[in-house]
């Protein structure tokens, strides 16, 4: 930070608090966002005590929306200006607070835990998605959250579960079909928990077997069947799918995964990039969605598409271009769309997470 643009902002920023234009306190705002942003990694614990001042100085004045895009910002940064970040994270707006609960490392647990305890449900999900969530805080989740909170918590690779929360989340397993899945597919669980929570899943699965259109329930039997069959059996070495996955993730972070972009992998015959999207979009595993596309059975396929919440456009680029299968004939087509149509997508994700 030039000493020039430093004091010509600390100038501004002194004579601007009888102003009441909410655009100035924004611009001002934006101004040294970019200033701290560009040499965050430079500075030393002084200067970023002094952004961190200047900081919490053109809080008092910003409106929503420059707060909320103050909080994403240094979530990004590599400096971390401390009474700023706490006071974005207690705000009462959670549009302003949830950037900074879900993704900055200056938030200490302390802090998180208080939040959790106080606050309302939309702040607990912005933490249950946090990239590490320790025991202590996992468990005021577990104890607080609702159906929403539990889900995304128990689905965060990078929480950890005390033997109190284990117990707490199987309590409420019990009364939860969605949750009691998401745990059976946790690696960490203790395995008397597993062995308590498999007999659950298989009655789901049963449950969402009879909720499926008539028409498909004999043909996704089969398939899953048929999966099963070809798992215990040695099949050849796949092509590393970890790059296309990075792929996905990335292209979903900057809006750019969706139905035109996986219609085009299909057109292109981007095989290991249209079982990645499918794998990213449907929560499933690429070993799951891989025997779905290289089936000549198109319900499956179909039922993994609906579950990524695809078009039926997509869907069938995807099963016109699939390696090694024949092509697909008007009738068969206008039979899995009429099955499409009626298949729910609550009833497809379900079941695409059972396989």
């Amino acid at each position: 930070m030039a000493a020039t643009e430093s004091a010509a902002l600390i100038a501004e920023l002194d004579g601007a608090f009888d102003s009441r234009a909410p655009e100035r306190w924004a611009r001002i705002l934006r101004q040294v966002t970019q200033l701290f942003l560009a040499d965050a990694h430079r500075f030393s614990e002084g200067q970023i005590a002094v952004f961190d001042d200047v900081f919490v100085r053109l809080m008092q004045r910003a409106d929503r929306q420059a707060l909320a895009l103050l909080g994403n910002s240094l979530c990004a940064a590599s400096a971390i200006p401390r009474q700023a970040i706490r006071r974005l994270a207690f705000h009462d707006d959670v549009v302003v607070a949830g950037p900074v609960l879900r993704r900055s490392r200056g938030v200490p647990d302390k802090d998180l835990v208080e939040i959790a305890k106080a606050r309302g449900q939309p702040y607990l999900l912005e933490i249950s998605g946090r990239q590490t969530v320790h025991a202590p805080l996992s468990d005021k989740l577990v104890e607080r959250g609702e159906t929403a909170v539990l889900a995304r918590l128990v689905r965060n690779s990078g929480a950890s579960f005390s033997e109190a929360g284990w117990a707490a989340l199987v309590a409420k397993a019990r009364l939860d079909e969605g949750l009691a899945e998401a745990l059976v597919s946790r690696s960490d669980m203790p395995p008397g928990i597993r062995k308590e929570l498999v007999a659950k899943v298989s009655d789901t699965r049963m449950r969402s077997m009879q909720a499926t259109p008539p028409a498909l329930q004999g043909k996704i039997k089969a398939a899953i069947a048929t999966r099963a069959e070809r798992a215990e059996t040695p099949r050849p070495t796949r092509a590393d799918y970890s790059a296309a996955l990075s792929k996905m993730a990335e292209l979903s972070r900057t809006g750019g995964l969706n139905d035109r972009s996986v219609n085009r992998f299909a057109v292109e015959r981007e095989y290991v990039d249209v079982a990645a999207a499918l794998s990213f979009l449907s929560g499933t595993s690429v070993e799951v969605i891989v025997p779905l596309i290289e089936s000549v059975e198109l319900e499956g396929l179909m039922v993994a598409c609906k579950a990524a919440r695809l078009n039926w456009s997509t869907t069938t680029m995807i099963i016109g271009n699939r390696p090694g299968c024949p092509a697909v004939t008007n009738r068969d087509l206008e039979q899995a769309e009429a099955a499409f149509d009626a298949l729910s997508l609550s009833v497809a994700q379900r079941t695409i997470r059972l396989w």
